[in-house]
This record gives structure tokens, sequence and C-alpha cells, in this order.
């Protein structure tokens, strides 16, 4: 068993680089064999990596349209046609890695470093509720600063923060790995998911491009989501930033942090992401990076990922652009961020510097309204929901509902009571009479009975009470 100790680097991980790459060489995508597999993920199993490689191998286009039709058809299967919407907020880029690719990174004499103080913060978060948000995830750089206490701190206050009608109803984060007892202290506050992206699954190019700084340590970070879970925070989400390394092998390296946690814990990944690097200030590496993902090969990675892990949700950021959120969405993603900035501090303020205090460049600036107009023209249900996150269903519990399905029967009237409430308080026009024609069509499709719940709980939304659950 792995020992959780930081000086222990070259442990032998559940990673391996041999496995991997005879698994991705050995597997041969015979049509067959290819519609076996669809056929094994439409039935909600999550995939082996023999099976993933195959799919990852198809370059026929019409086995490859069979596989986007397949991820199409499984994200309806388990997650209905609701989008989950969320923002990211940056509380401070201090760091002391030299990540080559990152705008952060402790050598980059170009960025301006900030950390918000708690009016700030304050401010920021009564910026994104005033546009309807309900669901953040936390950034922090990684430096002596953002302590678990401090991590902890600033979340509680977002949570205590209200606006009007609003208010944050789940903080997710995206941290630095911590021991098992600052996990704890993170988790007393009551966070949704602890996301941790390893970058790269290839030792090598991890630790290339990880020079120095704790995050130089490949196992240290790898088994962060261990800690994590040992400490009792179930809900966990992995990730690797696409364009460091071949992007198969990333996919593959997912799979296999997948199966880890599953053997370790009874539970897999809540979520997986799958970010493409772009460029930052002050960071040539970024705007050149050695292994380039095409939107097709993008495309491809994020259909085969829907397929492997059925049950897991997939976050497609606003790095990319529109056209191409629009198009990726319908390959199997549950989550997105919209209405986002980057910059450290940037809801509440007009700084004209703040590319400077951002990570990257985004490639998506429309605004919250915007999106959700968007999504409700394509059919899909813009949710801000956390119910399943504060009734308790979170971990194995919400795998238990997950893999079979049942998540959309608990997830479509709560997505229906959020789209209402977002309506209500913070749509344009244009959107609340798009969104109120979606609601009066997903209505059709209940039961007399539920129908006549969900109604009730529209009406009161109508009365003017909030965060109605079903």
């Amino acid at each position: 068993m792995f020992v959780f100790a930081k000086e222990r680097v070259d442990e032998k991980t559940f990673i391996s680089e041999e496995k991997i790459k005879k698994q991705l060489e050995s597997a041969t995508p015979d049509p067959k064999k290819v519609r076996d597999i669809l056929a094994k993920s439409l039935s909600k199993q999550r995939l082996e990596p023999e099976e993933t490689a195959t799919l990852l191998n198809v370059e026929d286009e019409e086995i490859l349209e069979e596989i986007f039709e397949a991820a199409r058809k499984l994200k309806t299967i388990i997650y209905g046609n609701r989008i989950v919407l969320f923002a990211p907020l940056y509380i401070g880029n201090e760091c002391c890695n030299d990540c080559v690719y990152c705008g952060f990174r402790v050598s980059n004499r170009e960025v301006l470093r900030k950390t918000l103080t708690d009016e700030e913060l304050k401010e920021e978060v009564k910026a994104l509720v005033s546009k309807g948000h309900k669901r953040l995830i936390v950034v922090y750089g990684e430096h002596p600063k953002y302590s678990p206490e401090f991590i902890a701190h600033t979340i509680d206050l977002i949570y205590s923060t209200k606006f009007d009608n609003g208010e944050i109803r789940r903080v997710n984060v995206n941290a630095a790995p911590q021991t098992v007892e600052g996990y704890k202290i993170i988790k007393e506050v009551g966070i949704g998911t602890f996301q941790i992206f390893q970058e790269t699954y290839h030792m090598p190019t991890y630790r290339k491009l990880h020079p120095r700084g704790p995050k130089s340590n490949f196992a240290w970070r790898l088994y962060g989501l261990d800690r994590a879970m040992i400490a009792g925070i179930d809900d966990v989400g992995i990730g690797a930033l696409f364009g460091l390394y071949d992007w198969k092998y990333e996919v593959m390296g997912l799979l296999h942090h997948t199966i880890h946690l599953e053997e370790r814990f009874g539970v897999g990944p809540h979520t997986i992401s799958f970010p493409r690097i772009e460029p930052a200030v002050g960071t040539p590496f970024s705007e050149n990076p050695p292994k380039p993902v095409s939107d097709k090969e993008f495309k491809k990675l994020v259909a085969i990922l829907r397929l492997s892990v059925p049950y897991t949700g997939l976050i497609l950021t606003a790095r990319e652009r529109p056209e191409l959120r629009d198009e990726v969405i319908k390959l199997g993603v549950s989550q997105i961020d919209a209405g986002s900035s980057i910059g450290v501090g940037s809801y509440s303020s007009t700084d004209e510097e703040v590319i400077k205090k951002s990570q990257f460049l985004l490639g998506d600036r429309r605004s919250l309204d915007e999106v959700i107009y968007e999504l409700l023209k394509d059919g899909y249900i813009p949710s801000f929901c956390t119910a399943c996150y504060r009734a308790g269903r979170t971990g194995e519990h919400f795998m238990e509902f997950a893999i079979p399905g049942f998540v959309k029967r608990f997830c479509t009237p709560n997505a229906l009571f959020t789209l209402k409430e977002y309506l209500n308080d913070y749509a344009s026009p244009e959107t609340k009479a798009l969104g109120e024609k979606l609601i009066n069509k997903e209505l059709e499709k209940f039961d007399e009975k539920n129908r006549k719940t969900i109604l009730e709980g529209l009406e009161r939304l109508d009365r003017g009470e909030r965060d109605v659950r079903f």
C-alpha cells in the first residue's frame, strides 16, 4: 500500500506507462468489437482500459459517428437533458510552484499577484449572486498562505454572504493537495467536490513540466484525492490538462485513476474535467503546447470519456470558444461554467489589468444569461440544483442513484425549480419567455401525480419562496 509521505516521490503508483502504452498499441478497433463495447456502455457499465483503448483507436468516420451517437444517447439516459451551471471564483494567485505552462508560476514576473481580502471576497460573491449564480468552484494557488484554515474561512464567508434573494448553495474546491488532517478542516465547512487535476499522467513529462515546488512530486499529487476520501470528502474530481502529452494516453490515465478510486473506496470520481491548454500572460510555453489537441480529437475524447465512465459528471469549461462548446455539450457533458471571469477580483471590478491576474485566457466570454438562453434554445434545462448534495446524496450514495439512471428523477424537477428561480429573479425578458415555454414542455413528460407536485413547487416560487426542493 502506498505510504502518504512527501519524500516517497519514486514510490510505484497505480499509473503504469508500460501498461497504458501496451493497452493502446494492442487495441484493434474491429467494428463488431466496437459495437459490443458501445452496447456495454449503454447498459451503464464502466468500461475496462482495453475497451476504452479500442474506442480511442477508431479512425473510421462511420464508426466514429456511432461512438458520438452512443455518447449522446448515454448522457440522456443517465442525466436527461439538464446542464448544471457554475462559475469559477479565484481567491488568490500566489504560488510557489513553477509549472512551465501556468500563468501563476512563481517565476512569472508579468502576472500581478493578488489575494482577496474578506471584504473583496464578499463583493465578488455579491456580484456573482446578482447574476443568478448558485454554485461555485473556488480556486487557489499553492502557497503557504492558502492553508486549510484559510480555505475553510473563505468558503464559510462565501456561504454566509447573501444578496437580495440569492446565495451560494454549493462551493466546490480546486486547491493544492492536502494532508488528511488538512482535508478534515476544509470538510467541516460543508464543501462540495474537491478537485485535483493531475495535469499529465505521464510521469517523465510531469517531472519535466514541474521542475520545482511542492507540485513537482508526482505521487503526492496523484494520491491527493485518496487522502481527501480518507478524510471523509466523498465527492472528488479528477482531470488532465490536454496538450501536455498524448491525448489518448491522458484519457487512459483518467480511466486508470477512476478504477483506482473504485477499487480502493468503492466509488469513482464525482466529476472528470478535460481542459485544453490555453495561452497565459508571460507564458510562451502555453502558446505552443507540445501535444496540441485538435477540435476533432477533443470531441472524440469527450465522447469516449462519457462512454468509459457513464456515472460520472463531465465538466466542459469556458476555455473553449462558444461554437465548439455548443457542439461538445451534445457528446455527454453534464456541467459547464458560464459568465466566467478568472482574474482575481474581476467579478466586482472593471480592472483593466484583470488579464494580468488571470491564470489563462478564456474562449467563451458570454454572460450567464446569454449561455442560459442558448441552452434553452437547444432544448436543455439549465440547472443550479444542489439538492443531492444537501440531502446527503453524495459519494457512494450518489452513485447508487447515478449508475442506474435514477438521477434525472431527482434532478429534472429540481432543475426546473432552480431554472424558475433564475427566470423570476435574474433573466432577461427573452430568456424568461423561452424558459417558461421549456418548463411547460417538460411538465408534460411527468405523470399526473408528479406534475401536480412540481406545479405546486413552481407556484411557491412565484409567490416569493426560494430554495424549493423536490
